[in-house]
Formats: structure tokens, sequence, C-alpha cells
């Protein structure tokens, strides 16, 4: 493989100032120090931190900025930061504390031209919609809207949920990813709800149906442990790749990782 190096992302869901991680966005363990597990990271070789406030959009309030400038101060590599970004003031608040981009996610779903109010004031790079998505099926290959599986010949389609996995929305994640790139998203975080927290692996038909829909780089994420399932993901078409609860486990460490994907033909930075 040859082009853009690959991003290795370490992702720190926060709640109560607590690094967290769960199954299926249920079930949350505490894993540990935002800032610790920051720097931890930096220093096996993390290319971007992302860190996301998973109970402000559920609380009504914005993103907690002490964990975002304790991270900052922290680390000195790229910084993304979402949870509760209700308008562009909540973005600059974000981009002030230390993050360098901002993710969205259920206000641009309810408010899609937020998504085009933040890329306008701050640039399309520092906008990242993410997109939580759980899959349906149906027997009906062909249905507009749906996308053939390649096992047994059923009808996928994946519905964008939000609220941190609360809230069904009905509406394809294709869809939405499409139109959040021309609304100047500028990157897509893509996470699969149906494999967080399993060990399973990316859903690797998903990232590449949302590659291939939005046209703009996509961060797979939800479900990859083992090195394999982070090369999976980048054959998939994804520009980055994310995890989480294997990092914060220790089960796998950063640098042994891009070892690994470098042996595979993977270009990752050094």
């Amino acid at each position: 493989m040859s082009g853009t190096a690959v991003r290795i992302v370490p992702c720190l869901d926060i709640r109560g100032g607590r690094v967290v991680k769960g199954v299926r966005f249920k079930s949350l363990v505490d894993s540990g120090e935002p800032a610790i597990l920051a720097k931890r990271y930096e220093n096996e070789g993390a290319d971007e931190i992302a860190l996301l406030d998973i109970s402000a959009t559920l609380e009504d309030r914005n993103t907690a900025l002490d964990a975002v400038s304790a991270v900052r101060g922290a680390v000195s590599i790229p910084v993304s930061a979402g949870g509760g970004i209700k308008c562009a003031s909540d973005a600059e608040r974000l981009l002030n504390a230390g993050a360098d981009r901002v993710s969205v996610n259920s206000a641009a779903l309810r408010d899609p031209e937020l998504i085009s109010r933040i890329a306008l004031r701050f640039g399309v790079q520092c906008v990242i919609v993410a997109i939580d998505a759980a899959g349906l099926s149906a027997k009906v290959p062909g249905t507009a809207g749906w996308r053939n599986s390649t096992q047994d010949g059923i009808a996928r389609r994946w519905e964008v949920v939000i609220d941190a996995g609360k809230t069904p929305t009905g509406i394809d994640v294709c869809g939405w990813a499409k139109r959040c790139a021309a609304l100047g998203a500028g990157e897509i975080l893509l996470t699969s709800i149906d494999r967080d927290g399993t060990g399973l692996g990316y859903d690797t038909e998903l990232v590449a149906a949302v590659v291939q829909a939005s046209g703009i780089p996509v961060i797979a994420s939800g479900g990859a442990v083992a090195p394999r399932h982070f090369l999976e993901g980048i054959k998939a078409g994804a520009s980055a790749v994310l995890g989480a609860g294997v990092f914060h486990r220790g089960e796998l460490t950063l640098s042994d990782l891009k070892g690994y994907l470098a042996e595979n033909g993977v270009e990752v930075r050094i």
C-alpha cells in the first residue's frame, strides 16, 4: 500500500472527567485519567488523540473544557474533541481550550447547517462529523437506500443513531455521510455500534460503503482489538483507524501496531 500515511488514533471517551469504555455504548468501566493516558499514547507513537465527552449531549451541557485543556497540556500531537457542541461558539471554546479539531454528532443531525457554520468560521479541516451507525437488514436486495451484502444475498442498511446510542433516527448512514461532506465536513468519524467494545473488528463493509458515499477521509471505529482488525479497516478504505479499550487495557501498544502495519505494506508515521 502506498500514498498518505494512515493515522492511528487512540480514543478517550470521557464521562465525569475520567476515561471510560463499554460495550455497544453500555456497561461503562473506568479506564483512567485522560491526560495520563494521552501522554502514554503519544510516547507509543499515536498520531492524534480523539477526546469525546460521551455524556455531554445527554446531560445538555458543553464538552468538559478541563479535560481538553489537560490533554492539550500533556501532549504535542493533534487533539480532536467533541460532545455537546450545539453552535459555532461551542466549537470555538474547544479550539481555545487546545483542540485542533472539533467533532459534532447529534446536534449536526438535528441542525445540519451547523456543519457549514463551523466550517465557514474555522475551516473544513477543523470539522469532523461523528456518525454512530447501527445495522439493519432485510431480504429485499435492491431496495432504495439499502446496500447489498456479500453474505447470503441479504441487503444491508445502516441507520444513524444519536444521543450516545440512545435515539435511532431512521436516517441512512451513507446518505447522511454524503450530505455531511457536501455541507463542509473535513472527515467522518464512523463508529459501528454493533461492533463497539466487542473485539470482533471493524464493520469493514460499513467502512467501505461510507468511504465510497462520502468521498472524504473516514476514521474507522468500533471493535478493533487485534492488529489484523486495524489492517482490515485500512484495506476497507479508512484514512485513520481508532482504538480504545485494547489500548487502555495494555493489550496492544501503538508502537507494536505500527510495526505490524508497516510489515504489511501500510505507510505509517514513525
